[in-house]
């Protein structure tokens, strides 16, 4: 983005509706967003476009149809790291 802020974004996905953005913050909060993901062992995965576009949804909103295949491809590598701790 080129902005020099650090943008964090979590999202929460059951398996069966689309995914919803149930953390997003900038700097000092998505140092914690991060910092809380480690600590759960959530897996992380650093896509500063996809981030850019989902920190301007509201808290609870569903990703937009446009971005099912790029979250699709974050919750895939979700799995995948999960599957091989």
């Amino acid at each position: 983005m080129g902005t020099g802020h650090r943008i964090a974004v979590a999202l929460e996905y059951d398996g069966q509706n689309a995914p919803t953005v149930t953390a997003k913050g900038v700097n000092d909060v998505a140092d914690r967003i991060v910092e809380t993901a480690i600590e759960y062992g959530v897996p992380l995965q650093r896509n500063d476009g996809l981030v850019g576009i989902l920190a301007k949804l509201e808290l609870g909103d569903e990703i937009p149809e446009n971005l099912y295949r790029a979250v699709a491809e974050v919750i895939a590598f979700a799995y995948l790291v999960r599957a091989q701790m």
